[in-house]
């Protein structure tokens, strides 16, 4: 097979300062293989305070010591006008943009009850408004071209649930429902999104989790070089599915998608009795069917009345 490259490519990976870090294997990688990258980060801790790791300036010397392009951005993308300066960064360097990785994020553990409300408004800012600020404002340039890879960074504790990350899983459970809502809406433009739940030894669980912890995610090979492909090939021009999810870990790569259940048949009598009653029926997987990918379809079925949009400037 032909090495897949991305000359002439202009990419955004967001969150790309850690070390050892996902955004970082993502940047890297997609400059190694010819794309122009902005490596925009905070520098801020896991937990989204203090500084901690590197920084996108080591990175960005990574990246051009190889021989490669690219450019420091730290800007918050949380902020809606901080994302488009993110976007705007390419534009003004490279004149386009092709690619977004939404690879941003903090983990601030804590349970449910404990957590603080401020904590809870900034996860939710940087992953789920931080990926739809990041999409809208790459989305108008991506459109007019006709062509354009976003790839939205989820995490797999979304569907499964886990303590301690009550916040953080709603708001990736969100990245998933605007990565599908977003390739139906793309399709007509040559904009293919998708997303990824990643799992890998980063500077993340390095400062957040035990060191045993980390030290056995290491010898399993759980570290974020193996899972930088997925991503990238999520990124590339031969990627033509849109609206999928992809879990990798230790260079494992699986689907993950929805199904529904054969349930019961309609009943314009349902009550509240019958639902007790057929439980065990509505509950049965055994012949559960996959729920379709995201396509153009609803288009032609949904026909909204005319949108007045009084917020656009």
């Amino acid at each position: 097979m032909n090495e897949l490259r991305f000359d002439g490519r202009i990419a955004v990976v967001t969150g790309a300062g850690g070390n050892p870090g996902l955004g970082r294997s993502y940047a890297l990688l997609l400059a190694s293989r010819g794309a122009k990258v902005v490596v925009n980060d905070l520098g801020v801790g896991p937990d989204g305070r203090g500084a901690l790791g590197s920084g996108p300036e080591q990175v960005v010397d990574e990246i051009r010591a190889a021989g490669g392009e690219a450019v420091v951005n730290t800007d918050s993308v949380a902020d809606r006008d901080g994302a488009g300066r993110v976007v705007q960064c390419a534009l003004d360097t490279w004149g386009s943009i092709d690619i977004v990785v939404n690879n941003a994020g903090i983990a601030p553990f804590a349970l449910f009850d404990e957590i603080s409300d401020s904590d809870i408004e900034r996860v939710v800012g940087v992953h789920l408004l931080g990926h739809i600020w990041m999409c809208r404002a790459a989305w108008p340039h991506m459109k007019a071209r006709g062509y354009g890879r976003l790839v939205n960074v989820s995490s797999s504790v979304a569907v499964k649930g886990m303590p301690y990350q009550s916040a953080y899983s709603a708001a990736k459970m969100g990245v998933v429902g605007l990565t599908r809502a977003l390739a139906a809406e793309g399709s007509a433009h040559g904009i293919g999104v998708n997303a990824i739940m990643p799992n890998a030894d980063t500077l993340a669980w390095q400062t957040m989790l035990s060191d045993d912890f980390s030290s056995r995610a290491r010898r399993n090979g759980v570290v974020p070089e193996v899972v930088a492909p997925v991503a990238a090939w999520l990124a590339h021009e031969d990627c033509s599915f849109s609206g999928k999810i992809l879990h990798t870990e230790s260079g494992g790569v699986r689907e993950v998608f929805f199904s529904t259940t054969a349930g019961t048949a309609p009943d314009p009598e349902l009550d509240l009795e019958r639902v007790a009653r057929d439980i065990d029926s509505i509950t049965d997987r055994t012949a559960a069917v996959a729920v379709p990918d995201p396509d153009r379809a609803a288009a032609e079925i949904f026909k909204p009345k005319p949108y007045i949009n009084t917020r656009r400037h």
